[in-house]
């Protein structure tokens, strides 16, 4: 039987869910889908300057898992800036809000 997943934290919900190159018809775009969950690591990694060990303990996740999740994000969104993809922001509810 696998472990219980632990209920991921994020502290910032974006009102922003959609980005897109410029110029370009939604219907012409591919686009790449990213939780709000990847988002936070992103914000905290990257926005913030925290180290990994930091992250993990604000999401309340292993530090493992924040790396496997930073690292698909940033997979992500390098791929949409590169081959000109959209990019939406997927609420998928597997987390916790708080600040």
């Amino acid at each position: 039987m696998p472990r219980p997943r632990r209920c991921r934290r994020i502290s910032n919900k974006p009102d922003i869910t959609y980005f897109k190159p410029a110029g370009i018809p939604i219907r012409e775009l591919k686009e790449n889908k990213i939780s709000l969950v990847e988002l936070e690591a992103i914000r905290l990694k990257d926005v913030l300057e925290l180290d990994q060990k930091d992250c993990a303990e604000k999401m309340n996740i292993s530090q493992p898992t924040f790396h496997r999740l930073i690292i698909e994000a940033r997979k992500k969104i390098a791929d949409a800036l590169v081959n000109g993809k959209a990019i939406k922001l997927e609420d998928k509810k597997d987390y916790i809000f708080s600040k």
